[in-house]
């Protein structure tokens, strides 16, 4: 077969409708009526926030395109004009369908006690309370913007809720268009977004906004307030910052967070049914099209939904926590250092605790014999311990090198903290290579051991960040292997003075190599696959985009090579089309755990082999990050992640399998239920639990009775 046919768009799924079909199956678990409410109205809070950044950055690009007069087709056919145009018409099906979710799952919470009153549900006991609430707590920090009469209009930043107040001057003589004029008042975002209100059991609330625009008189004296509208303005966030061009990286990453603020409108949330007069100006001032404008038939930014979820005393609300447990490769070590001397540490979040990577550092930075640590931070937490414990071992003296990620988009400005107080303590900080984000999750400390230097690194898939190890899945690797602690010393030299790469023994390095080993493994098993024994690849990875990986798995289905691809977000690949991609199955899990862990895994002719690794199969990964792929080398731990995998592709509670049309369907399959976390989680409950009874038990001997 031809390769150019391997090219043909009917191949490919566009990027950005396999995104939106990724936050559809977030949307299916928030209208779930099998799952508890509050853990519906979680995953209803992501789906706004997932539509927030796929508005800011990859809408924005793409109208970016549109107005430069871009008409290049991306690798499914489409360009950047039809891409919004279907863009909008998903987005708008999606949005009613959540606004009847979050309208259904606010009834239902009701019926549990745990309401969210409307303005027209408040009785005048309620709403003469909340009017002094009003006067006492909100107005006093209130600022009404008379935009109207203002030369330029003041700047409303993107993401913040706003109320738009059409007000009609009182006095005679004047035409009633000049008397009307509209105000903006902006809803204050240190206050929480649910008010509450006295209530005999349970609990009640009312929208901050809806107080606001119900006492909005009170702002506005002399006038009479003839509408109010609620709305919501996103913005354009996708700021470029050259760092080869920068010569204060830290400044113009800081000046970069402010621009956003500053720039184009692409997509204004309106309450539905709102004032004609306000909808139009908003329209004509923001100078978005029909098509970008959202009417919310309810509350509009669910995101605030986060906050009744997070409610105490409605624990039968949510599903049944699943604290971490110890991890069973450090069950019964009482010495880390003794542990990863003796054997290779998998570590598999949030099943299994993340705090030894945190005890590992703090008791490095208070380690006389440790000399040096150096540490890859890409987002981290809000009161990090790894920082603190960076600010320590920097403090005590020792060579502390950190490469802080000022690029991480959305977590810059937390990250510029960080940077500050590493650097005030004596720390050596980087922020990275020019033109390429470090992405890679890489820890070396150095220590002194009888007389001898050893080096112990910790490899991930995931962050160091003690928040989301709780929330996201993610492998880890604890190694004293010679082999591999020698690479990533030497990709820390990378980062921190060589320009050039260097020979890997273990690793595999993106920009230079990593797309092309990837490549490598899946011909190599095209080659040694045979129709007695196919060939089988087998991955778990957060995206699946770019256009060589996804032709070299096109070839290796085409040569009889079973593929099977647990891929949570995009997929670009079309599977199951004759001639093309029989062999290959693409299954995608939604669970209360974000999936992030990347596996791949190469039969190998019998010879398996298992890598992890910071990298997606995407373009920007394999060509514009630093990424580090490693190899699983112990047995016992090799098979293990199979296993984990496994499982993954086992589901059929949370799976959705990948048509060849684009759209996701839920995993038939007879036999016995497997929900994968839940099977996950329960084998790392009772790998302690097996632990604790293999363990001694020492008894004292008593005294013989006598006869």
């Amino acid at each position: 077969m031809a390769k150019d046919a391997l090219k043909s768009v009917d191949l490919y799924i566009n990027r950005e409708l396999s995104w939106l079909e990724f936050n559809d199956r977030v949307l299916r678990e928030g209208l779930n009526t099998e799952l508890p409410l509050l853990e519906r109205a979680k995953f209803l809070a992501i789906v706004s926030s997932n539509l927030d950044e796929f508005f800011m950055v990859r809408v924005a690009g793409l109208m970016q395109q549109r107005a430069a007069g871009v008409r290049r087709r991306d690798f499914s056919g489409l360009s950047p004009a039809a891409q919004l145009t279907r863009i909008s018409d998903r987005v708008h099906a999606m949005v009613a369908e959540q606004s009847e979710g979050v309208a259904a799952v606010l009834g239902l919470l009701a019926d549990e006690r745990l309401s969210v009153l409307s303005r027209q549900q408040w009785n005048d006991a309620q709403r003469e309370r909340l009017a002094k609430h009003f006067a006492r707590e909100i107005l006093p920090i209130l600022t009404p913007l008379a935009v109207q009469d203002l030369d330029p209009i003041p700047l409303l930043p993107g993401l913040q809720l706003y109320v738009a107040v059409l007000l009609r001057r009182n006095g005679k003589g004047a035409a009633e268009a000049d008397r009307r004029k509209i105000a903006v008042v902006p809803v204050p975002t240190q206050l929480r977004r649910f008010v509450p209100l006295p209530a005999e059991e349970g609990a009640q609330f009312a929208l901050l906004e809806d107080v606001i625009a119900d006492n909005a008189a009170l702002a506005f004296p002399g006038c009479e307030i003839v509408a109010a509208t609620c709305f919501r303005i996103t913005r354009d966030a996708d700021v470029d910052v050259r760092d080869d061009d920068a010569g204060d990286l830290l400044h113009a990453i800081e000046e970069a967070v402010l621009a956003r603020r500053r720039r184009a409108a692409v997509r204004l949330e309106i309450v539905a049914g709102a004032n004609r007069h306000v909808r139009k100006w908003l329209t004509g001032w923001l100078g978005v099209r029909n098509e970008d404008i959202y009417e919310i038939d309810g509350m509009l930014d669910a995101t605030a939904l986060w906050q009744l979820a997070g409610l105490e005393g409605f624990d039968k609300l949510r599903s049944p926590d699943w604290p971490p447990q110890p991890p069973r490769d450090l069950i019964g070590c009482d010495d880390l250092w003794e542990a990863v001397q003796d054997h290779d540490v998998l570590l598999f979040h949030p099943y299994e605790s993340f705090d030894p990577v945190i005890q590992l550092l703090e008791q490095a930075a208070a380690d006389p014999d440790v000399l040096a640590i150096k540490q890859t931070l890409y987002r981290t937490s809000g009161d990090s311990p790894i920082v603190r414990a960076l600010e320590r071992a920097g403090q005590s003296g020792k060579e502390v090198t950190v490469l802080v990620e000022l690029k991480a988009r959305f977590d810059e400005a937390r990250n510029i903290n960080w940077a500050r107080r590493l650097e005030d303590a004596g720390c050596h900080v980087i922020y990275g290579i020019a033109n390429y984000k470090t992405h890679s999750k890489a820890l070396l400390i150095v220590r002194r051991e009888s007389g001898r230097i050893r080096r112990y690194a910790h490899l991930a898939t995931g962050n160091y960040n003690d928040k989301t190890a709780r929330l996201y899945s993610d492998l880890g690797l604890l190694t004293c292997d010679r082999d591999i602690a020698t690479d990533v010393a030497a990709f820390f030299n990378l980062l921190t003075g060589y320009s050039e790469t260097v020979g890997w023994s273990k690793l595999t390095i993106a920009p230079t190599g990593l797309r092309q080993r990837f490549i490598d493994l899946i011909e190599r098993e095209i080659q040694v696959s045979t129709a007695d024994s196919p060939g089988l690849i087998r991955a778990k990875v957060n995206s699946l985009q770019d256009a060589e990986i996804i032709r070299a798995l096109y070839r290796a289905s085409q040569a009889g090579v079973k593929v099977q691809l647990n891929v949570r977000g995009i997929c670009c690949l079309r599977p199951g089309i004759k001639g093309f991609s029989d062999n290959i199955e693409v299954t995608s899990i939604i669970d209360r755990f974000l999936e992030h862990a990347r596996i791949f895994h190469f039969r190998n002719g019998g010879h398996e082999e298992v890598y992890l690794g910071s990298a997606d199969w995407m373009r920007r990964n394999l060509s514009r990050r630093l990424e580090i792929l490693f190899p699983i080398i112990d047995r016992n731990l090799r098979r293990r992640v199979i296993d984990i995998l496994d499982t993954f592709l086992a589901d059929n509670v949370k799976a959705r399998r990948l048509r060849p049309d684009g759209v996701y369907e839920l995993v038939v399959r007879s036999g016995p239920k497997i929900r994968a976390q839940e099977k996950l989680y329960r084998e790392a409950v009772e790998a302690f639990r097996l632990s604790e009874k293999s363990a001694p038990q020492f008894r004292p001997i008593e005294r013989p009775k006598e006869a």
